[in-house]
């Protein structure tokens, strides 16, 4: 499994007004134990509300307590789910409860389609989204929108599938459900990576992280997070996938989301698994097997169970992975999950070619190649008709934008009556206000003359700024070295202490040296900048050259700290831009990455290629940067200054620097980070190629 797929939830708003409504309802003795599980306080209401006096099963409230049960039994005890559902269905009939109909008929689909029987989930899916556009329940009509695409998918009717995804991101966009619009987005990011098109499903996926950034949950972000984790070790991005799954664990773990741990930790195992680490790949899977005795999720259960199957194999142990892949070879064929069974069958042909057994082996051989060839071709004409289908929906718009231009066109005669009207107007207007002109124009004059005073009144203080923060590096960060040195000296010209203890204080007087000689580097480019006398040159630039000449020129400062610096740079990777400039950038960076990093940390400088730009990274298994300070680090005026993890000082103009470097060579720059789990910087230069294009 690439991905799993995301649904829904039950919205937290609508669960507050549950619990509200049932307290009042039950107060006096139904007190929540803060300890309960959501099932069981939903469970818990349900009860009271059946032992009430005034009980009505036909009550809307009731109904929906039913039906949010059923939901959050779905990985649990499945079967619940579709009896709840059913009796809600049966009494939203009895009541001519629209809304309670919709939910149920949804949690009949859910249940089919968990089982495999993907036409069965469809056709409740359908009757539901009918009801819903009765309701005229926009958000309502996503969600099923997103289910019904979901079938689709598990079918093997990616076409379908994609289709429906889009609609469904069409009418989130107008509707501004941001929530819906990450889920259907990463949705289509997991059929990509089913297609093994991990190019579309990463574009995909950065979309979803912004829509994330913006909603602000750290539940979905996580989901996500894991998600991409496990297209990053189908990729082979081996270091990517293992930075995501751990950051989502931890929000799983602290949040109690079982399901999703669940996947994480097989996701983990599989990270391992393409490392060749069979031992930690099984640790981390049977981490997830525990889990999933909990859970009812055959879909997650039959790619965790494969897993573990080959990591078995992997150490040689045939018999216990001979077990676990007949569990996945039944489970998968069960629920018809072609690919699973396609790898189970792999794995059953290895292990009684192992024994010697080439009549069992020949048979689940034929079984693979069958489904292997079947699924190839169907992949390759389902590729196919996924682009012609996303080609067909932007004709759609195209064709309804046609029709809004013609509605447009009908209404320009009134406009241009209107504007004739509004001629007229502005010639008496004119004429009116001729008299006005020369007094206008002195009180433009005036204006003009006011503002310049303002403007330099403003330049004026940021000069006044600029000299004060001057003062303030010089006294603070460059006087402390110089007089320690001073002092130093004064001492052994003096005689007090002799030339073996002078020696003993030369690697600190190197470091200090350094230290005033960068913030010397730093403070003049800055200077310049503040007071407009740094002019950009741009030329070629080798920027796998640069970051090497940086590498050897901190490489005392990473020995110290015992930390290893990576240059993962393609050659050639040539940039149109100032070297000068590049080089305090680069060098900033990787400087503050030793800084922050820990000792027996990594850093890694890397460069991706963008259609017209480089996207240069460093990378940090450092302590990571607090999401205030994000905030504040690229700001002009930022004086932020902290200590590294060897309690290095610095001035607090770097990234300032930095920031304006890459701004004056058409850049940008961004940080991403996840405390305590390193950053990582982003900035963007032009590449040689685009300038010479734009010169011929």
């Amino acid at each position: 499994m690439s991905a799993k797929q995301k649904n829904n939830p039950i919205p937290q708003s609508k669960l507050k007004k549950y619990f509200l409504l049932a307290t009042l309802l039950f107060l006096g003795y139904n007190q929540i134990n803060a300890q309960l599980s959501l099932r069981d306080s939903l469970q818990g209401h349900i009860e009271n509300y059946r032992s009430s006096q005034n009980f009505n099963p036909k009550d809307s409230l009731y109904i929906d307590l039913l039906n949010n049960l059923g939901s959050e039994m779905r990985y649990f005890k499945s079967d619940s789910l579709l009896l709840l559902s059913q009796q809600a269905l049966e009494l939203s009939k009895a009541s001519n409860n629209d809304y309670g109909q919709c939910k149920s008929l949804i949690g009949i689909g859910d249940y089919y389609i968990d089982k495999g029987n993907y036409d069965h989930a469809i056709t409740h899916y359908q009757k539901a989204l009918t009801e819903a556009k009765e309701l005229e329940d926009k958000d309502l009509i996503i969600d099923i929108k997103n289910s019904i695409a979901g079938a689709y998918d598990f079918k093997g009717d990616y076409a379908e599938a994609l289709s429906r995804y889009l609609e469904g991101i069409e009418l989130a966009t107008a509707t501004g459900n941001d929530l819906m619009l990450s889920i259907l987005n990463e949705n289509i990011a997991n059929l990509y990576a089913t297609q093994k098109n991990y190019t579309q499903a990463i574009h995909f996926y950065k979309i979803v992280k912004r829509i994330n950034d913006k909603i602000g949950n750290d539940i979905y972000s996580a989901e996500t997070m894991s998600n991409i984790a496990s297209v990053y070790a189908d990729m082979g991005e081996l270091e990517y996938a293992m930075f995501n799954v751990n950051s989502s664990i931890a929000t799983f773990e602290k949040h109690k989301i079982m399901d999703w741990l669940a996947y994480a930790y097989e996701v983990k195992g599989k990270t391992y698994l393409k490392e060749g680490d069979n031992k930690w790949a099984l640790f981390f899977y049977k981490q997830s097997e525990m889990i999933h005795e909990n859970l009812e999720d055959d879909r997650g259960e039959t790619s965790l169970l494969n897993g573990i199957a080959i990591a078995y194999l992997g150490q040689g142990n045939d018999s216990l992975s001979e077990q676990y892949a007949l569990k996945a070879f039944e489970l998968s064929k069960k629920i018809k999950f072609h690919e699973e069974t396609e790898k189970s069958a792999n794995t059953l042909y290895k292990i009684y070619k192992n024994k010697k057994d080439f009549g069992s082996a020949l048979g689940y051989h034929e079984i693979y190649q069958t489904l292997r060839d079947t699924i190839s071709t169907n992949k390759n004409k389902k590729s196919i008709t996924m682009l012609v289908t996303k080609l067909e929906f932007e004709k759609q718009k195209e064709s309804l934008m046609e029709e809004n231009s013609k509605a447009l066109a009908s209404q320009k005669r009134y406009i241009y009556a209107a504007l004739l009207i509004l001629i007229i107007f502005l010639t008496v207007t004119i004429i009116v206000r001729r008299n006005e002109k020369i007094q206008k124009r002195l009180n433009t004059e005036l204006y003009i003359k006011t503002a310049k005073l303002v403007e330099n009144e403003k330049e004026l203080r940021d000069i006044n700024e600029t000299k004060d923060k001057l003062f303030s590096i010089i006294g603070h960060d460059l006087r402390g070295p110089i007089a320690a040195f001073q002092g130093l000296l004064k001492l052994y010209k003096q005689g007090e202490i002799g030339g073996e203890e002078f020696l003993q204080f030369i690697p600190k007087l190197s470091s200090d040296i350094e230290h005033i000689s960068f913030t010397l580097n730093n403070l003049l480019s800055w200077g310049r900048t503040q007071m407009n006398g740094s002019v950009t040159k741009p030329g070629i630039v080798s920027l796998e050259n640069l970051v090497n000449e940086n590498i050897n020129l901190l490489s005392e400062t990473a020995e110290a700290k015992s930390i290893n610096i990576v240059n993962k740079m393609a050659p050639n990777t040539l940039s149109w831009s100032d070297g000068d400039q590049i080089d305090i950038v680069i060098r900033n960076l990787i400087s503050n990455a030793l800084k922050f990093t820990p000792e027996n940390g990594l850093i890694t400088i890397d460069a991706m290629e963008r259609s017209s730009t480089w996207e240069i990274s460093v990378r940090d298994t450092g302590v990571g940067i607090d999401p205030e300070i994000q905030n504040k680090i690229f700001e002009k005026n930022s004086n932020i200054t902290t200590y590294g993890t060897n309690d290095e000082k610095g001035t607090g103009l770097g990234l300032s620097l930095c920031k304006e470097m890459v701004e004056k060579n058409n850049g940008k720059i961004w940080v991403e980070s996840l405390m305590p789990n390193g950053s990582c910087f982003y900035f963007t230069l032009p590449k040689l190629r685009d300038k010479f294009q734009r010169a011929g």
